[in-house]
């Protein structure tokens, strides 16, 4: 274990342009309707996030990747909505999760513009409202002065934690700034662990207990 987490950072090291082309696709993924809402596109921001610590990744670039990428995605999926209208929201895949698009909308209507900043810290909610707020009719101009914001403050929200948690180590455990060596591991697993859980228990508080799933012919 000990020798491929050294293998894996340095090759992280060697290619820190896959690392930021990976902290991109996360980004703009999580923004996309269905696909969002399985993509751990959080999870793979903090893990990443961990090696700038260490001089494998840098904090500036970590940063602008994460919000590049939730840029536009939010916005290509605010734009498809706009372009397409309401319409969009009853076809194909967006048919298949009728529940979630049911709640996306009724959140929407009753938060308005704030629905849209809340929304990009609430998986997998974030996946589905900027579609609906394109496809309700909200105006670009309130739309970007609504996302922007909430990115500049998601991105750090997600990336600053694992920065922190790794420079506490090396700062008061002991743990050297370069070859993490045994100890990367064991605080991978734990902060794994802690992810899926408060992922988990978001999805159960949001969306009644269940996972997202596609609609079944009965439900229909």
């Amino acid at each position: 274990m000990t020798s491929l987490i050294d293998q894996l950072i340095g090759f992280v090291s060697a290619n820190a342009w896959l690392a930021y082309l990976t902290l991109f696709l996360a980004a703009l993924l999580e923004a996309v309707p269905v696909v969002g809402s399985v993509i751990p596109g959080s999870t793979i921001i903090l893990a990443l996030s961990a090696l700038v610590p260490g001089g494998e990744l840098k904090l500036q670039w970590v940063l602008l990747a994460a919000i590049a990428g939730a840029l536009i995605g939010d916005g290509s999926a605010f734009w498809t909505g706009h372009r397409a209208q309401k319409e969009i929201l009853n076809t194909w895949p967006l048919t298949n999760y009728p529940r979630v698009v049911a709640q996306s909308e009724a959140f929407f209507r009753r938060w308005g513009a704030w629905a849209v900043f809340l929304a990009r810290f609430v998986p997998p909610i974030r996946a589905f409202v900027p579609i609906t707020a394109g496809a309700l009719g909200m105006a670009p101009v309130r739309f970007y002065a609504v996302n922007i914001p909430a990115i500049l403050l998601w991105a750090p929200a997600h990336v600053l934690p694992g920065v922190l948690a790794i420079s506490a180590l090396h700062q008061y455990a002991g743990m050297p700034h370069h070859g993490l060596g045994k100890h990367y591991w064991i605080l991978t697993v734990i902060g794994g662990a802690i992810i899926v859980a408060l992922a988990a228990w978001t999805i159960r508080r949001r969306h009644g207990g269940g996972a997202i799933e596609p609609a079944t012919k009965q439900s229909r």
